[in-house]
This record gives C-alpha cells, structure tokens and sequence, in this order.
C-alpha cells in the first residue's frame, strides 16, 4: 500500500498588484507551500467560502474593491478564526488595532525568507 504524500499548508495571496502577486506566490510555493491566488479582497471571500484548507491569508492592504486588507482580516478573524492573518503594506504604516489580534505585519518589502519561516510557524500549530 502506497504511502499518502503529506499536505503542505494552504496560504491565500490576496494583492491587487500582479506582479507582487506573482512573485510572492512562487517565493511562498517555493518554501514548500500550496498557494491560491486572490486579486482582491472580494475574491479573497469567495475564496474562504468555497475552501476549508485554507490555513494562513497573506493579504496586501491597500487594495481597491469593497474593502481592504485590513478589513478583510478582520471580515477573516470574525468568520474563520482559526485562520492566520499576515498582512503587508509598502504605503501605510499599521497599527495595533488596525489588524485583529495575532495578526503578522510585514513592511513592503518584505524578506522572503522571513515571511516563509513565520509561515512555518504560523502551519506548525
């Protein structure tokens, strides 16, 4: 009987920017996660409703739709709280209250290297 692989950790990207996207999306699939992709935070949503494997949403604030993403990890932490909440920004400086508690924050730009080990920790759990 064949062994089943195990199930590397689900992140969502949600950034508007493609490029950002893009990139950031093969940096956290190279550290041996899946990734999904969400242009927005509206997609982002559909996203979480149509999926439960989702365990980390790596979400870019400034974004144009009916939200942002500050909105939306707080929209995440009310909705599914066991979902982790790493957010980035390269124009806005965050808070404490402006991300829902345990939320990560990354200035833009970020280090890859440092997003996968909190990435690692955040799925180790």
């Amino acid at each position: 009987m064949a062994a089943l692989a195990p199930q590397r950790p689900v992140i969502l990207i949600v950034e508007d920017e493609f490029l950002i996207r893009m990139a950031t999306a093969e940096a956290i699939r190279d550290a041996g996660f899946q990734v999904v992709e969400a242009p927005d935070a509206d997609s982002a949503i559909v996203i979480l409703e149509s999926r439960s494997d989702i365990q980390v949403v790596f979400t870019d604030i400034h974004m144009p739709g009916s939200m942002d993403g500050a909105k939306l990890a707080h929209a995440i932490r009310d909705r599914w709280p066991p979902v982790h909440i790493i957010a980035t920004s390269g124009r806005y400086a965050i808070r404490e209250d402006d991300l829902p508690c345990g939320s990560l924050f990354f200035p833009k730009p970020y280090n890859p290297d440092i997003v996968a080990q909190s990435l690692r920790a955040l799925t180790a759990a």
